[in-house]
């Protein structure tokens, strides 16, 4: 017996995440879909994982390309996250710089922090890919004060924001 996929779909809901833009370069095709999707693994050595649907363009040039970056958002990029998720956009860096890390995957600018990943290993996870990615490179943002970092989160079908008590 398994649970009612609609009731699965509101339990995950209630799981408050942050949000990322997982990005990944192959022979010129640069491409990347946001994700709440990462965590890390491992410290010894240096492990993340993310979670890709298996239909998703980016599944594929992650395969080819063995490698990904994982761009953490901050509250002024929900723009870029709605831009991300959307299948509808063609160039979704269209109008953003970005440079390019060790692995040639693309990094966003004013991200909160980001990892550069050559693929380690791929698992199937029903109709997901969980890749896990060895960290080859990363950096955060420089704040002045801790309580100036916003992160972006995704809560009950929705962007939210995370507020700083007193």
């Amino acid at each position: 017996m398994q649970i009612n996929p609609t009731i699965f779909k509101q339990v995950m809901a209630r799981f408050a995440t942050g949000v990322t833009i997982v990005t990944m370069q192959h022979k010129g095709q640069k491409h990347g879909l946001t994700a709440s999707s990462f965590s890390s693994l491992s410290l010894e050595p240096p492990l993340v994982l993310v979670y890709v649907g298996k239909r998703a363009d980016s599944h594929e040039l992650i395969c080819q390309s063995r490698a990904f970056a994982v761009n953490i958002l901050g509250q002024e990029q929900q723009g870029w996250g709605r831009r991300f998720a959307d299948p509808a956009v063609s160039d979704r860096f269209a109008g953003i710089e970005r440079r390019v890390a060790v692995t040639g995957s693309p990094i966003l600018p004013r991200c909160l922090a980001w990892v550069d990943c050559r693929l380690h290993d791929a698992y199937t996870g029903g109709d997901y890919t969980i890749f896990i990615g060895e960290v080859v490179a990363g950096d955060v943002a420089v704040v002045e004060c801790a309580d100036e970092i916003r992160p972006l989160l995704y809560f009950n079908r929705g962007w939210r924001q995370l507020m700083v008590g007193s």
